[in-house]
């Protein structure tokens, strides 16, 4: 059985530890213009997590241009570059085999959003008001 399942679902340090490098990894590419495609080239993206698999084999790789425009577009750029990506990685991180990659886009600005509306609401508002102590 996985360390996943040991820990309640949790990641391991070494998932989280190398889902940062290869975070750190892939946001430098990105920064220093190294994967040519023209569509990585026209927009400004976000790479705020990578989460890894168990046996450190498959990285999700979450993904979020600026404004959330052209996500179709951009995960398929990703896709097309895949294969650069996974031997740049390969160089930049030490592990015996380099990871499958897989581009995913971010939700959690979406979530952050929805729970700023909920703590707006006025259900929400009304049930924060004080009410005086009789």
């Amino acid at each position: 059985m996985s360390r996943l399942h040991h820990n309640g679902g949790e990641p391991s340090q070494r998932m989280l530890r190398v889902g940062e490098m290869i975070r750190h990894t892939v946001s430098n590419l990105l920064s220093r213009g190294a994967i040519n495609d023209p569509v990585l080239e026209g927009h400004v993206v976000t790479i705020p997590d990578v989460r890894m698999s168990p046996d450190l084999k498959l990285a999700t790789v979450y993904v979020m241009p600026l404004g959330g425009k052209d996500m179709d577009e951009v995960l398929t750029a990703f896709d097309r570059n895949k294969k650069f990506l996974r031997g740049e990685i390969a160089h930049c991180v030490n592990l015996k085999f380099a990871p499958d990659l897989r581009f995913k886009p971010d939700q959690s600005f979406d979530c952050g959003a929805r729970i700023d509306a909920l703590l707006d609401s006025p259900q929400v508002k009304r049930d924060l008001v004080k009410t005086p102590e009789n």
